[in-house]
């Protein structure tokens, strides 16, 4: 279970902390932008217990749960967990770092109201069970497309992902193009053809800091959400990571106890971390990736869609709709829901023209 950060921790474990910190600080000043250089205000802290569980944030939650329920299925010994409700043609929702299936749960209802919604939690994060052969995001493609098609039977889908997911989304995609009707790609330049991993992980020092094989484990373990809340912030609007003066994490308490609740069991921990220890083989498989031609939506934080569209526009030639998510950063669906919920509805609500 997940307590107070504030009455549940020991006090040596203050020493972890600061070595995160010490850690962390170093890697902005190796590896940050010249946008990062303020300090990180003080993160929300727990308010409740979290009951430990795939349903815990939704199970007391009985209008969330009249329209929606968790499932989970076997996909080659990773036990996938998602949660689906709503009618109308299928739309599937893949999550990025540091979240999970729970990143969609604001704007899940209405989306609900014209689609069969799934939302994913991703092989080996959130709430699924066991660990793929590997993070790299063409081969979650494949898992996923082995519990949507395989387990499901769905071989017309809406697609939509933010983040690291929105690079299994891609991958879905192209893997499959006669299986994806529309795809919406959220917050998410792309390693390939026109951007090197390299260069990919220079763009921040979390990038850089999540690659190093075991390091992130070592320092942040015992101190997960205080890690998570801080990084919140620095990606959120206004955030240092986008030259901003500094900003606190956009999410609840409880909503970080949430997330911080999958993160601390260790294997997704080192899960969410090998996300990026694959961005090399991701870089590789994305320059052996034949361009998707469905219709495709691009949705970017505020300042950073000239960028985000310079590096996907090789893969994603018919981009029907691009736009900066205003007043946002990183998080789009939590930090404007109703304007990502409006550009979602209307642009899957389009169907299959071309």
């Amino acid at each position: 279970m997940l307590t107070s950060a504030a009455t549940s921790r020991p006090a040596p474990r203050w020493s972890r902390t600061v070595a995160v910190v010490t850690a962390v600080l170093a890697l902005t000043t190796a590896c940050t932008t010249s946008g990062g250089r303020a300090q990180h205000p003080a993160a929300p802290q727990a308010s409740a217990v979290v009951a430990a569980g795939y349903d815990a944030a939704t199970r007391e939650d009985a209008e969330f749960n009249r329209q929606f329920r968790h499932e989970t299925a076997d996909v080659d010994g990773v036990k996938m967990h998602y949660v689906t409700g709503g009618a109308g043609e299928p739309l599937v929702l893949l999550h990025g770092w540091p979240q999970s299936w729970y990143s969609w749960r604001e704007i899940m209802p209405a989306l609900a109201e014209k689609h069969t919604v799934y939302a994913l939690d991703l092989p080996g994060l959130g709430d699924s069970e066991g660990a793929p052969s590997s993070y790299d995001k063409a081969t979650l493609a494949r898992y996923v497309h082995r519990l949507l098609a395989g387990r499901l039977g769905l071989h017309r889908i809406n697609l939509a992902g933010h983040d690291l997911g929105a690079g299994v989304a891609f991958q879905y995609a192209t893997q499959f193009p006669d299986e994806v009707v529309r795809y919406a790609h959220l917050d998410y330049p792309m390693p390939g053809p026109a951007l090197g991993a390299n260069a990919y992980r220079q763009a921040s020092w979390h990038m850089s800091f999540h690659s190093q094989d075991g390091f992130p484990e070592l320092l942040v373990d015992d101190d997960v959400r205080d890690y998570l809340s801080l990084f919140y912030g620095y990606v959120a609007y206004g955030g240092t990571s986008f030259g901003g003066p500094g900003a606190k994490a956009p999410f609840t308490a409880r909503q970080i106890d949430e997330y911080a609740r999958t993160y601390q069991r260790p294997q997704v921990l080192t899960g969410g971390f090998a996300l990026y220890r694959t961005l090399d083989q991701d870089e590789r498989d994305n320059k052996a990736a034949k361009p998707i031609t469905m219709p495709t939506m691009l949705l970017t934080a505020e300042g950073t869609l000239d960028f985000t569209r310079s590096t996907v526009r090789p893969l994603m030639p018919n981009i029907t709709r691009a736009v900066e998510v205003p007043a946002a950063g990183h998080w789009l669906i939590r930090e404007n829901p109703e304007f990502v919920t409006t550009e979602l509805v209307t642009f899957f609500a389009r169907g299959a023209d071309r």
